[in-house]
């Protein structure tokens, strides 16, 4: 009798989303995103209400209080060493690290545990009120996934693994719900960045796109009952921008390739400067703070404008940058531009945050400074800096053209195709620039049968 073959068992075959979609376990998962909106983006708003609040109170009310006439030029550099300080301690000390490292990218790989959710929030706070150069979404996608999930276990601890994945995406939807000015920048943020794709796209957008839109509502609502605005990215006044033409593309190419090339830089030394910090992480996260720092007093005291200016990740920046680009001389803008990339690459490698904001800002500057030049209107120099220099440091394409272009309202026509020409470009240099991926190594050899 022919022994029968034996071989590894049959893959179980992937979830079929239509099936998913009718069932009345997703319904039930449609009720609990949207729950689960309500809540958690009333602490995302409390957590930028609290950052905002303590940027005032370091900025502004301590130096008055202490009988400074001003916020003196020099004050960031004690500021952010003690910054620094208790950054290190809550990446060394508490769990979870301070959460990801922004100078790998934007991380969107699994919700932290309830653990690791404090050292999230201190290490953020630190590095955001301070004034590094980091940005809020990274720290709130975090804490948004986390707090969702603990939530979900907390009322059934035997939740799927899938549906806890869902949940927390959905609480990540709902705590950036606004943020970039619209829910649904903030979800395809997500959606790009965590490479979903095909038909399951839908499973986990849907949800999220419930929280989010849940999100925008509280936000909303929160900011006109408290009367502190909902901290989201707009842009009040947006000059005319001209129709695009052969000069404009140009400067396109030309936008994209000194974006690709800043951005390498930026990121290179940010991963550099990272592996030292972490080998002595009290003392290089001081100095890190301190050179910050440093560099909003050299700005300040070489243009005579404020050393805010180079701090902060630029979100609420970003608005008065372009109402005021005739106050800035184009040497201003290039200092600027300066000052602003290296703190932003310390930033990256000692503290704690996102990298969003800041690379949109120092896109910004950079195309406003080259506006000054022939051929190329405020707008649009502005437009294409903000998305080639976002997506040279992030390698999301779509997220960098809608974020360039939606903010700018009736002018987002106008200018798109000179922002995809320019985010293009620096998408393709940008891979050619970036270091190698380091071989896995190679797989011992298997023993021959005997």
């Amino acid at each position: 009798m022919p022994t029968p073959a034996v071989g590894p068992p049959a893959a179980e075959p992937p979830p079929d989303p239509l099936a998913l979609i009718r069932t009345r376990k997703y319904a039930m998962l449609l009720v609990m995103a949207a729950l689960l909106g309500v809540p958690i983006s009333a602490l995302a708003f409390g957590f930028l209400a609290l950052v905002s609040e303590l940027q005032s109170l370091t900025y502004t009310d301590l130096p008055k209080g202490l009988g400074f006439d001003g916020t003196p030029s020099w004050w960031p550099v004690p500021l952010l060493a003690l910054a620094g300080l208790l950054v290190a301690l809550a990446v060394s000390r508490l769990p979870g690290g301070g959460g990801h490292k922004p100078a790998e990218g934007l991380s969107t790989k699994g919700a932290p545990t309830a653990v690791e959710l404090p050292g999230i929030a201190l290490a953020a706070v630190a590095s955001l009120a301070a004034g590094a150069v980091i940005g809020p979404e990274a720290p709130l996608i975090a804490l948004g996934g986390g707090l969702a999930v603990f939530a979900v276990r907390a009322v059934k601890r035997d939740v799927a693994p899938r549906a806890s994945a869902v949940l927390g995406a959905a609480g990540s939807f709902a705590a950036v719900s606004t943020l970039l000015g619209s829910p649904l920048l903030g979800a395809f943020l997500l959606m790009e960045a965590a490479g979903l794709g095909g038909a399951m796209m839908g499973v986990v957008l849907v949800p999220g796109l419930l929280a989010a839109g849940v999100g925008a509502l509280i936000f909303t609502g929160l900011g006109s009952w408290t009367g502190l605005g909902t901290y989201s990215l707009v842009l009040p006044q947006v000059p005319h921008a001209d129709r695009p033409d052969l000069a404009g593309f140009g400067w396109a190419l030309v936008i994209g390739v000194a974006s690709a090339f800043l951005g390498a830089g930026i990121h290179r030394s940010a991963l550099f400067l990272q592996a030292r910090v972490e080998r002595r992480r009290t003392l290089l996260t001081v100095l890190a703070g301190v050179l910050v720092g440093v560099l909003a007093l050299v700005f300040a005291e070489g243009t005579g404008r404020e050393a805010s200016e180079v701090l902060y990740s630029g979100q609420s920046a970003l608005g008065p940058l372009l109402a005021g680009q005739a106050g800035y001389t184009a040497g201003t803008l290039v200092v600027l531009v300066v000052c602003k990339a290296l703190a932003y690459s310390l930033s990256l490698s000692a503290f704690r945050g996102g990298p969003v904001f800041p690379s949109m800002f120092v896109g910004a500057a950079g195309g406003l400074a080259l506006a000054h030049l022939p051929g190329l209107d405020v707008t649009s120099g502005f437009a294409m800096g903000v998305g080639a220099m976002c997506v040279a440091m992030l390698k999301l394409p779509m997220t960098a053209v809608l974020l360039a272009t939606l903010l700018l309202g009736t002018e987002s026509l106008t200018v798109m195709p000179l922002v995809i020409v320019a985010v293009v470009v620096s998408y393709a240099l940008s891979f050619r620039l970036a270091p190698a991926p380091t071989p896995a190594p190679a797989a011992p050899p298997s023993a021959a049968p005997a």
